[in-house]
């Protein structure tokens, strides 16, 4: 089993970072594989409604890094995104990303468990982890929790490092990410629940 983690956030090194590999340590140390992507730091379209993907999976913009996101998805059983706190929202590129891959790859992520990361200096983190958490309640992805809610405190370079209680609903997270995964996939042939077909409706007459 593998668990895909996505860091929202341009510091390569910075407390994001820290955040999640604190997680993907404790994954490891449960016999789950990590692999983790890095795209703060790189331009990435929005979505422009065109509905390519609702025929093909893949996103019609194949100059960034939306299509390897899917790509490395599909190779995975679960997913963990991390971003800083930027005026009470996502870094732009992690949620304009993970909006992609919701509409482009939703047959990917159905079903896989799936956690949001929020790191801040004081505050905004709440807003933050609500919103990277809505693509996932709208997938069938169950939600990943630990013993608080998934945010740790940093502002400076390693300075999250400092924040235990935040480093430790990180490692909790990722034990019960383990716990899921390791009982959807007990018998090596997951069953999921059947569910009745999507029914969009409109409030508009």
């Amino acid at each position: 089993m593998k668990v895909l983690l996505i860091n929202g956030s341009p510091r390569q090194n910075g407390n994001t970072h820290l955040a999640l590999t604190e997680a993907a340590k404790q994954l490891e140390k449960n016999g789950i594989a990590t692999e983790l992507m890095q795209i703060g730091h790189s331009a990435i379209h929005g979505c422009i409604a065109c509905n390519y993907c609702s025929n093909t999976g893949r996103c019609v913009f194949n100059d960034d890094l939306c299509n390897r996101a899917i790509d490395l998805m599909s190779q995975c059983d679960a997913l963990i995104v991390g971003s800083p706190t930027y005026y009470g929202q996502p870094n732009g590129t992690v949620l304009s990303l993970i909006q992609r891959m919701s509409y482009a790859a939703s047959g990917v992520m159905q079903n896989k468990p799936a956690a949001a990361v929020a790191v801040c200096r004081r505050g905004g983190a709440s807003a933050v982890y609500q919103t990277l958490l809505m693509p996932f309640q709208m997938l069938n992805m169950p939600v990943v929790t630990s013993q608080y809610w998934n945010i740790v405190y940093g502002r400076t370079e390693g300075e999250a490092a400092l924040d235990a209680e935040g480093l430790q609903t990180m490692r909790t997270m990722a034990d019960n990410m383990a716990f899921l995964l390791t009982r959807i996939h007990a018998d090596g042939n997951p069953q999921y629940p059947k569910r009745e077909p999507h029914q969009a409706t409109s409030f508009i007459k």
